[in-house]
């Protein structure tokens, strides 16, 4: 991908802290920072977060020419309930589909359910007359007498955002299209989302909420956009800046602005693009990607150093582990499993004594105890401090003050006088419940994807990934795990190597038997182009990679298997490799085939991306040496339930093929590495840190 000859900068906005990586253009990272996030204005701490890696590399604002940008604030407003008043307008005879749903119960016998919160209201849903068929056929024209009392219905409802979702719009958008206009020219204050622009896919329901959240974020993350283009404009920057998305790509403000949605889990996607691009190095074939920041914990399964990705998940489930109890979204996503478990998590004991961690965050303010600003409830962070895992001198860079005696009151308080222990037995039970929590995560996402985690190697990252990887690798089972280089800030690396890219998945149903092929070409090209205009605002001399597949499944099953689709227009030639590859993927997954059975394709995906150029990395194994600590200190160790003394080491002074033993720390500017008594470590070649479980074979 070209970049220009000049610097790039990431911003990743988090619930806790805000890192921030600068890179030149040969791809060496010259500065990183960790600046604790600013809820009240995101932008003042990114702001502060560019002009210290500025400010260290002597460089200036002018200088820069790439910024990306993730942020949770999407994710958070969905979340927090902080979004637009939304009203939706559908096809007359569907004023219900919010209502009606899947027309099931997530837990059936459950008589104290909670229905996912939807958004919207039955009273601030309207209909309008008019039928477009799944054929793309208009079968009644749009009723435009309707929109007069339309608008006088918006308006007594005081909504401020309108999600439209018309029956068949995937197939032909002309009637969301023409009633948007109508709207928007008597009400040109209201923002309007229309689903055939926002998810252009069969299943109303789906499409429907997707199109809602998108509305429900746009008004909040347009003005949020605008702000933070104007403050970086206004300080020099001249480059354009472009957002990371939940597909693992990067697109321009202005496609941000009108698919926030597309925004929603950007910053994890970042990790997880770091993760495959490090498991690609290291030729580490099956990883679990491992990102824990101050807020949430992020795990996604990488195979053949490509993220798992998926076309649909949950928003602000009732019941977190249970699929069904969330607002379903149809976007393309990198897949993963997110908690509410990282430093900042509160612990708490319940009315049965017993000790709970998260999913509630300190945040960045109060904080934990530790962190001296106003934060007095203990969180995991505190439970670290009080057993010695952190050093107080350099924890973020040394610009925030540790309070010790702070978190040793808290858990005293709170959790050891509560349930009668001392204050390192609490802390140690608050690290293992999180712990335990992150790992019965990861086993659960890993079942579900009928995949084995004994067998993977863990790529572990974020402000507190590598201090609880360890203790989390041994309960999931795994026994090898890599610490890449500037892990405190993994995700916004991440950012520096996603390629600009953008991904339409839409419906346009034929059986394979039947498929026009003509027909089917020229509708692909123009996704390929839609796709292409995005990417080409972001990217203009990039060159580009196109992907294609179809969503396939035998006549009347209700899940489709993606197949790819060959490169260029496809011939009559290739509806045999089609149904071919459609059956050993079917095979693969079901341990068998149908035969006489029809298939149908109901989806189409076409992604286009700038070109990876990645540098070839180093091979080979370099010459081991005994690592000399930098100093001693003494830490309460997990596996002897003890204390005991822990050698320490300065990351920046271990070379390739240094290695060590457990207990130990590694400490660097943004975060530690906690080597557990029953693990090894050794640098490899790459820079990364190896850990290896006693008994494990590299």
């Amino acid at each position: 991908m070209t970049l220009g000859s000049g610097l790039r900068v990431a911003v990743d906005i988090g619930g806790t802290f805000t890192d921030t990586v600068l890179m030149d253009s040969g791809g060496s990272i010259l500065s990183t920072s960790k600046t604790p996030t600013t809820p009240a204005n995101p932008t003042l701490g990114a702001l502060e977060g560019v002009d210290l890696v500025l400010k260290d590399a002597g460089r200036g604002w002018g200088d820069l020419s790439r910024f990306i940008h993730g942020t949770t604030l999407a994710t958070n407003a969905l979340i927090e309930r902080r979004g637009a008043r939304v009203a939706t307008i559908t096809s007359a005879g569907f004023r219900d589909i919010l209502e009606i749903g899947y027309e099931r119960r997530y837990s059936q016998y459950d008589i104290n359910l909670t229905k996912p919160d939807l958004l919207v209201p039955r009273s601030r849903a309207f209909t309008i007359g008019g039928r477009v068929m799944a054929t793309g056929e208009e079968k009644a024209p749009l009723d435009e007498a309707s929109v007069p009392g339309l608008v006088q219905a918006l308006t007594d409802s005081r909504a401020e955002a309108v999600a439209i979702c018309l029956l068949h719009a995937y197939a032909n958008p002309t009637h969301e299209q023409h009633l948007r206009a109508l709207l928007q020219a008597q009400m040109p204050k209201i923002s309007i989302s229309i689903s055939s622009d926002v998810s252009p896919e069969a299943r109303e329901f789906d499409r429907l909420c997707t199109t809602i959240a998108n509305a429900y974020i746009q008004p909040l993350m347009s003005s949020y956009l605008e702000d933070f283009e104007v403050r970086f404009m206004d300080k020099g920057v001249a480059c354009p800046i472009l957002m990371m998305t939940a597909g693992g790509g990067m697109t321009t403000l202005e496609t941000a602005a009108s698919l926030p949605i597309r925004l929603v889990e950007s910053g994890p996607a970042g990790g997880a693009i770091l993760a495959a691009r490090i498991a690609a190095q290291a030729h580490a074939e099956k990883v679990l990607s491992f990102d824990m920041g101050g807020t949430t914990a992020k795990l996604c399964l990488i195979d053949d150093y490509h993220a798992q990705s998926a076309r649909r998940f949950e928003i602000a489930r009732a019941e977190r582990f249970i699929k069904g109890s969330g607002m379903p979204v149809r976007i393309p996503v990198l897949e993963m499993i997110e908690i509410g478990a990282g430093g900042g998590s509160i612990a708490s004991v319940d009315g049965l004594g017993r000790l709970q961690v998260g999913p509630e965050s300190a945040g960045s303010e109060p904080g934990p105890a530790a962190f001296g600003k106003g934060g007095s409830a203990p969180t995991v962070t505190d439970a670290d401090v009080l057993q010695g895992l952190i050093e107080i001198e350099s924890f973020a860079e040394g610009r925030l003050a540790i309070d010790k005696c702070a978190a040793a009151r808290a858990i005293d308080r709170d959790i050891a006088n509560q349930i009668g222990l001392s204050a390192d037995e609490a802390a140690a039970g608050l690290s293992e419940i999180v712990d335990e929590n992150m790992a019965a995560a990861g086993r659960m996402h890993a079942v579900e994807s009928g995949k084995d985690l004994g067998a993977r190697t863990m790529i572990a990252f974020g402000g507190n990934g590598p201090l609880h990887a360890t203790r989390v690798a041994r309960r999931a089972g795994v026994g090898r795990i890599l610490i890449p280089k500037d892990p405190g800030v993994g995700s916004a690396v991440g950012f520096l190597h996603a390629p600009v890219s953008f991904e339409i998945v839409r419906s346009r149903y034929s059986t394979l038997d039947d498929l026009d092929i003509v027909a089917t070409n020229g509708f692909l090209n123009g996704l390929i182009e839609e796709a292409e205009e995005v990417v080409r605002a972001g990217a203009l001399d990039s060159d580009v990679k196109i992907t294609k597949s179809a969503f396939m499944r035998y006549r009347g099953q209700g899940h489709e298997i993606e197949i790819p689709l060959p490169e260029g227009d496809l011939t009559a030639d290739n509806i045999a490799d089609l149904q071919a590859a459609f059956e050993a993927e079917y095979s693969a997954q079901f341990s068998r085939v149908v035969p006489g059975m029809t298939v149908e394709i109901l989806n189409w995906f076409v992604r286009v991306a700038t070109l990876d150029v990645r540098s070839p990395a180093p091979e080979g194994r370099p010459k081991t040496t005994l690592a000399r600590p930098d100093r001693k200190t003494t830490i309460l160790c997990e596996v002897a339930n003890e204390r005991r003394t822990a050698d320490v080491y300065d990351r920046s002074g271990l070379a390739p093929g240094a290695q060590l033993s457990g207990p130990a720390l590694i400490v660097e500017p943004q975060t530690t590495t906690f080597v557990s008594a029953d693990f090894t470590a050794e640098v490899d070649i790459l820079g990364n840190i190896l850990l290896l479980r006693t008994g494990e074979q590299q």
